[in-house]
């Protein structure tokens, strides 16, 4: 048979299963419900490492020993987060209002291939803690790694005594089959993660979807930040798992007053400046002529990068910086680069620093993330009240700090970018955003209590109207 037609007939089955189990799940317990949460994080934790080295091994991307850490933060740092939420049964209850949880049922988690064990690990804590069935659709280049994380889960989900067949993973991974996932009426809400088409395919399923568009994060260095410890910060950020992570800083921007500081401190750290000549090869190797980047430079050390390019660096660089003056959709410095290569503006001032800032998130990742490196809190209030973002992360790297890590963020792998970047939510997403919400009102006025003022209006305005007719007829009889 024809995979494509295998993949949809396998997707079907899932979801059937899904649906199924998920009936039953739906009649947990709480108490039932955490059991199994915690049955799951308490296994697959015991993987953080042999997951990682599969991840990197099947996509190239990143390195294993940071892919661990990511493991290990969707396993146990969001399993503390979540574990004690109440999401099923009574939420909230006063005399007169009642919230009840309500799980919202099959859940379609698309997994990208920058984080596929790290990602499909908190796809389905999230969905079950939420009492919510899940299919989970790998990546068709990492597939290996996320089937292999997600049957962990489900060997411990069942010991644990979920009912058979409420985690799925598609094994057969394929474009038509997703699509199946993501259009099937018995999908309740699809949670998208992955690339500007596929959020795009998401939205337009027919399905209730959440979906998160491309970051593209500008990092303004102000001039009151201590320069050492902020590039410190932006450096291990953009570093971290080679920068897959979509909060990861895009670019810094400067004034005039801290630019040589700042290159000095970059330099002593690692960052190499390309010349006008090598930024414009680099530059030609990052983006394809069909406008989209380039698969080969994702999740690469800078030694790699500049070996794919010709390029003679040290072999302490860490990070390849070009200075730019320009923004535009053919620039590919001024765009999201999920690789080890950082954007260099340097604007005459705050407000002019601030108007480069909103142009880079326009042209692209509007309502994802924005980082400020400042000790005055009248610009970073400023900041916080003009930038089309959904988190603005203050004196922190932002890779760790956008998912939550280093923040008090919500822990998340899937950063809603609000309706400005085409999101249904702006929020780090939670088992709080994969449940509906029953409300139970008491009546507590009557219709009478209504037309008694409407009554009262009315004898009111009766009572004004006469006595200016009695006061004209006074005046006319003069």
């Amino acid at each position: 048979m024809d995979r494509d037609l295998l993949s949809i007939q396998q997707v079907r089955d899932l979801i059937k299963a899904a649906k199924e189990a998920q009936k039953e799940f739906a009649t947990f317990s709480q108490e039932r419900i955490d059991r199994v949460v915690e049955a799951i994080s308490m296994e697959v934790r015991k993987y953080s490492e042999r997951l990682a080295k599969m991840a990197n091994e099947e996509t190239g991307f990143g390195k294993w020993q940071d892919k661990i850490i990511k493991n290990k933060f969707a396993s146990e740092f969001l399993y503390d987060y979540i574990k004690d939420m109440k999401t099923v049964g009574i939420l909230n209850q006063t005399e007169t209002l009642m919230e009840v949880g309500v799980p919202m049922g099959v859940v379609a988690a698309l997994i990208p291939s920058t984080n596929p064990t790290s990602t499909a690990i908190y796809k389905v804590l999230i969905s079950l803690k939420a009492g919510n069935g899940v299919v989970v659709s790998p990546h068709p280049n990492a597939k290996n790694c996320t089937i292999e994380a997600v049957k962990i889960m489900q060997k411990a989900a069942y010991a644990a005594g979920a009912p058979e067949g409420l985690v799925g993973v598609i094994e057969i991974p394929s474009m038509e089959g997703t699509n199946a996932l993501m259009k099937s009426e018995d999908t309740a809400i699809i949670l998208a993660t992955g690339g500007e088409a596929m959020v795009r395919a998401a939205y337009s399923s027919g399905r209730p979807a959440i979906g998160v568009g491309p970051g593209n994060g500008p990092a303004y260095i102000e001039k009151s930040a201590n320069v050492k410890e902020t590039v410190r910060k932006i450096m291990e950020s953009k570093t971290f798992d080679n920068g897959v992570i979509c909060a990861s800083e895009q670019s810094v921007i400067v004034e005039p007053s801290n630019k040589e500081a700042v290159i000095d401190e970059f330099k002593r750290q690692g960052g190499y400046f390309l010349s006008k000549e090598e930024s414009d090869r680099l530059g030609r190797f990052l983006l394809r002529a069909n406008g989209t980047m380039n698969p080969q430079i994702v999740g690469k050390d800078a030694q790699t990068l500049a070996k794919m390019v010709g390029l003679q660096i040290p072999e302490s660089v860490k990070v390849l910086i070009s200075e730019q003056n320009t923004v535009s959709h053919t620039n590919p410095y001024s765009r999201e680069k999920l690789t080890t290569v950082l954007a260099f503006y340097v604007e005459e001032n705050a407000e002019k620093a601030c108007e480069r800032a909103l142009e880079l998130l326009e042209n692209e990742g509007k309502g994802h993330t924005l980082i400020i490196h400042s000790e005055n809190k009248d610009i970073i209030r400023e900041f916080a009240l003009k930038k089309p973002v959904s988190r603005m992360l203050v004196n922190v790297g932002g890779s760790l700090g956008g998912v939550g890590a280093t923040t008090n963020l919500a822990p998340a792998f899937t950063l809603g970018c609000g309706a400005v970047g085409g999101s249904s939510t702006s929020d780090n997403i939670t088992p709080m955003n994969l449940i509906n919400i029953r409300r139970v009102a008491c009546g507590v006025r009557e219709l009478s209590d209504f037309r008694k003022n409407e009554n009262s209006n009315s004898d009111t305005n009766s009572v004004e109207i006469e006595n200016i007719i009695r006061r004209i007829i006074a005046e006319y009889r003069k």
